[in-house]
């Protein structure tokens, strides 16, 4: 059976779109891979009532490519694009040795950090995710394709971003690709609400992507390298070179911005509360309207924060590995040192402090007011170090497990609407007009999937899956 096959490519200068688009006719088939330019990238395949209309699709497909800038290339001479890694420098404390329990190393440093009650997690720039139990026992253990940027969680389902701009959802046994952001963003942080994923980046610019992986708005801050983005139903919350700005879910209407001292680095949020720290060494609370609060003066610049009931106690963490306690009028409690490495990100969860640091540590320290008072006076645990497991290879996310009956999960199909591959539920009880989130490197015209189940979405319109996925073959 003869094949036609075309290759493009679309490669910038400066940081653009470095991608690549492929087309092959086989008889009716048509198959389309297109991705990031190394990688293997995803793959559409559409069947047409004849090789002619097949071949027709085809062209009409390539036109438009070559339309927006892609051009015919040749296959491997044109490398994957370097990643950008983040440059910090991080001392060392002379402050007293914080009351430490347990550090897990995971092996390089690391920015991603998600603790609940099941579990802590923790991912490198390796690409390693590694959860563990509450003493700091490995549970279970993840291998991306590239460096992991954060760890954020959206109601039952948690994400990890990475340095490639792609987020995946590790709900199931394997990680899926959830959204795929552009190669022109150079992304700095993540957050998400309700499968709505809020993206900041190197320029300053804020980018709010919908459940299907499609941009809703785009809007410049002020200031550049935008370090923060945090999320809830009211708005987006974007913290960069010149303070923190609030942005309208809907439309991205710039709703009120603040001043900051410094250039905001990382953030935290709480219900009605919002916590940007400073390159300058300050932390600013802010409540969600864009009031002013207290100002928390640290003795180095601030890496990341957090904070407890609303502020009750707000923590910080410095880039010369020590760590502050505020109360919630923003006096300084306490200084202790971490002796892990810089706190990259942090997360307070019922009575422990929970770090990720230059240092590739995931350290748990006891912050309890009893623990604190005896460090103060010279008396802390010993410390457990626990090394990490060998890390395992990367799973291709492609790979999907088959069955031939769906049990109790809720059956899933793909289906071409227009230019969009689009997944709908086929199981009784639900709306067949509404759409799934889905992962995005599966999807087959045709293809049917059986999913632990869907929720609909808490603004309504369409569902999200969420637990393993398996395809359903007859």
């Amino acid at each position: 059976m003869a094949e036609e096959r075309t290759y493009l490519e679309l490669s910038e200068a400066g940081g653009g779109s470095h991608k690549f688009y492929e087309v092959k006719v086989e008889g009716n088939s048509l198959t389309v891979r297109y991705g990031r330019i190394g990688d293997k990238g995803q793959t559409q395949v559409s069947q047409y009532p004849t090789p002619d209309k097949a071949i027709a699709e085809a062209r009409k497909k390539i036109g438009e490519k070559v339309r927006k800038g892609y051009a015919p290339a040749v296959m491997g001479q044109r490398q994957k694009r370097s990643i950008t890694r983040r440059e910090i420098t991080s001392g060392r404390s002379n402050a007293t040795q914080a009351p430490l329990l347990w550090k897990f190393n995971s092996g390089d440093r690391a920015f991603g950090i998600f603790v609940d009650d099941a579990r802590c997690w923790v991912g490198n720039e390796s690409g390693s995710i590694y959860s563990v139990d509450h003493e700091g026992r490995t549970l279970s253990q993840f291998r991306l394709a590239d460096g992991v940027k954060c760890i954020v969680a959206d109601d039952r389902w948690l994400y990890a971003g990475c340095d490639d701009g792609r987020v995946y959802d590790l709900g199931g046994k394997v990680p899926r690709v959830a959204y795929n952001i552009s190669e022109s963003v150079d992304i700095y942080w993540l957050d998400i609400k309700d499968g709505v994923l809020g993206v900041s980046d190197a320029g300053g610019k804020l980018t709010a992507i919908n459940h299907e992986d499609e941009s809703q708005w785009e809007k410049q801050s002020v200031g550049t390298h935008g370090w923060m983005v945090r999320c809830d139903e009211l708005g987006m919350y974007h913290g960069h070179g010149r303070g923190l700005t609030m942005y309208d879910w809907e439309d991205g209407s710039e709703i009120w911005h603040r001043p900051t001292q410094g250039n905001v680095m990382f953030g935290w949020q709480e219900e009605s509360s919002l916590y940007a720290c400073t390159n300058l060494g300050f932390v600013h609370r802010f409540t969600k309207k864009g009031d002013v609060g207290p100002v928390m003066q640290c003795d180095a610049a601030v890496f990341s924060c957090a904070a407890v009931d609303d502020g009750r106690y707000v923590f910080a963490g410095d880039n010369m590995s020590s760590v502050y306690c505020f109360n919630d009028k923003g006096q300084r409690l306490w200084k202790l040192s971490t002796g892990c490495g810089s706190a990259f990100s942090m997360q307070f969860f019922q009575d422990r402090l929970y770090l990720v640091t230059t240092d590739g540590v995931l350290a748990c320290i006891d912050a309890s007011e009893k623990a604190i008072q005896a460090a103060q006076s010279g008396s802390v645990p010993q410390a457990r170090s626990i090394q990490a497991p060998t890390p395992v290879a990367a799973v291709p996310t492609g790979t999907v497990e088959t069955t031939r009956e769906a049990g109790r999960g809720v059956v899933v199909e793909c289906y071409q609407d227009g230019p969009h591959l689009r997944v709908r539920v086929v199981s009784p009880g639900y709306h067949s007009d509404w759409h799934v989130q889905f992962p995005k490197d599966i999807r087959e015209v045709g293809g049917r999937y059986v999913v632990e189940g869907v929720r609909e979405s808490a603004r309504g319109g369409f569902y999200r899956a969420y637990g393993d996925i398996r395809r359903l073959v007859s």
